[in-house]
């Protein structure tokens, strides 16, 4: 790679929220950063955006009883990111909040309405919300690699 290639693409440019919102909700899967007795765990998740309205959107996931949920009990505050590419640009979307278990009837009946289904193939009978305090992310183009001759 040369000075000239990386002078010829735009900007790496900050997504809009409503643009993050779009990331988070279309990807597959994304990962969730907790901490706990001073060692940082990443843990990939299948999500789903809940939104109350523009102001009120959260991530959902199920989990099942172990590592993830334990860290979560003990210290709220995690991060929840998601990225990806395609052929011409890459992504990476950020979030910043809180996390807790909620098991209200009502809650969880409209949680199991945004049909988060889980990869893993252990039961995942517990349910997750992040509420988020800050959003953040980033695009950029890709370089365009040329053809072998």
């Amino acid at each position: 790679m040369n000075d000239d290639d990386v002078n010829d693409r735009p900007p790496t440019r900050a997504l809009s929220e409503d643009e993050c919102w779009q990331r988070i909700a279309d990807a597959p899967f994304g990962r969730v950063a907790a901490a706990a007795a001073g060692e940082v765990d990443i843990f990939p998740v299948n999500h789903k955006v809940d939104s109350h309205g523009a102001d009120a959107r959260t991530i959902v996931f199920r989990t099942s009883p172990g590592t993830k949920l334990l860290e979560l009990t003990i210290h709220q505050g995690v991060a929840f990111e998601v990225d990806g590419f395609t052929e011409t640009d890459a992504f990476s979307v950020v979030v910043k909040g809180t996390a807790e278990q909620f098991d209200r009837r009502g809650e969880v009946e409209a949680a199991e309405k945004l049909g988060v289904t889980p990869w893993a193939p252990e039961e995942k009978t517990r349910w997750v919300r992040i509420t988020p305090s800050e959003v953040s992310g980033r695009t950029f183009q890709r370089r365009q690699v040329a053809p072998a001759d």
